[in-house]
């Protein structure tokens, strides 16, 4: 097949290049698009080197699939274009996930909801791709009533600058600030852009996206995101209120048995999911699985994933796997 990745220079962009060639997704041609001021360049990613294409250039190509992560205007303005030249896209940013008429799409918990006839479907938000895949199985199960999620998100989250702000931090240089105040050796509780409501962009995501992908308005989740100095992946700390009570080596089973799931839960061995380790990896990593001893049919738990990988580039790319199979 033939592919375009739009946004190819970013950090999500490069990794989509890498998790093409590591799972053997045939393509016949990459087409790599970023910015008009890289246009007509060449660049190396993933240790080959790739003429920068422009949005125009890449639409007369029309190539079988196009990845987009070069944020939500640009797939505002340009994914319809695509469409409407037959062009499947598959976006990562914002700008199409809670639009009715488009699928936001998990492959292990939702992916039977795609059809031949999709031609933009919306990547959900790295925060909420790993709790779902957590949160599905046990809702399925027990009944998910309610969800508490703490996010400790790694700066890869906010871009490549914000990693550069942080090793400058860490080298006792001066720079441009991509946050309000230094992230090193620090913790920002202000993911994204504040609303009026006082939560922030990234804690509504996480609310109103899980509501969608599940199903089922009737699950109420709570978020407060904050930003952590580290770059291997995001963590979050949740809280599960079931409507009925559970069997927690049977829980355990479950989580077991979920694809893309990996569970690290020996605490007498201290094996429990970190982002260190997680970088790199694709699956999601659930550990400190405990009863909630202070309220009825409720749950403790920690989960781990590399935002770049299976929050981001993977998720899109068992996507278009999942379309290919349909042809």
């Amino acid at each position: 097949m033939r592919i375009a990745i739009v946004g190819a220079t970013g950090m999500v962009g490069r990794v989509m290049f890498q998790v093409l060639k590591e799972r053997r997704f045939p393509v016949s041609e990459l087409i790599a698009v970023a910015s008009k001021r890289s246009v007509g360049q060449q660049r190396e990613i993933e240790g080959e080197l790739y003429r920068i294409h422009s949005m125009e250039e890449a639409l007369e190509a029309r190539p079988d699939i196009a990845l987009f992560s070069a944020g939500g205007s640009t797939s505002l303005e340009w994914a319809p274009r695509f469409a409407e030249r037959g062009i499947k896209v598959i976006d990562n940013s914002s700008a199409w996930r809670m639009h009715p008429d488009y699928k936001l799409i998990i492959p292990e918990v939702n992916g039977s909801l795609l059809s031949k006839d999709d031609m933009i479907i919306a990547n959900p938000n790295c925060s909420t791709i790993q709790l779902l895949m957590i949160l599905a199985p046990l809702h399925r199960s027990y009944g998910v009533k309610r969800a508490v999620v703490s996010t400790y998100q790694s700066v890869t989250g906010t871009g490549k600058a914000a990693v550069e702000q942080m090793e400058r931090e860490r080298n006792s240089e001066q720079g441009a600030m991509v946050y309000p105040y230094p992230i090193d050796k620090n913790c920002l509780p202000h993911c994204d852009v504040f609303e009026e409501n006082g939560y922030t962009k990234e804690e509504l995501k996480l609310t109103r996206e899980s509501k969608k992908i599940l199903g089922d308005d009737n699950v109420n989740i709570t978020a407060t995101a904050v930003r952590v100095p580290v770059v291997g992946g995001h963590s979050e700390a949740v809280n599960i209120t079931f409507e009925q009570d559970y069997d927690l080596d049977e829980l355990r089973n479950l989580l077991h048995e979920q694809e893309g799931v990996k569970v690290q839960d020996q605490v007498e061995l201290n094996t429990y999911p970190m982002p260190r380790y997680a970088q790199g990896k694709d699956e999601v990593f659930v550990g400190r699985i405990r009863r909630d001893e202070s309220w009825p049919n409720s749950l403790n738990l920690w989960i781990v994933a590399d935002n770049l990988r299976k929050g981001a580039a993977t998720n899109a790319v068992q996507i278009a796997e999942r379309l290919l199979a349909m042809q």
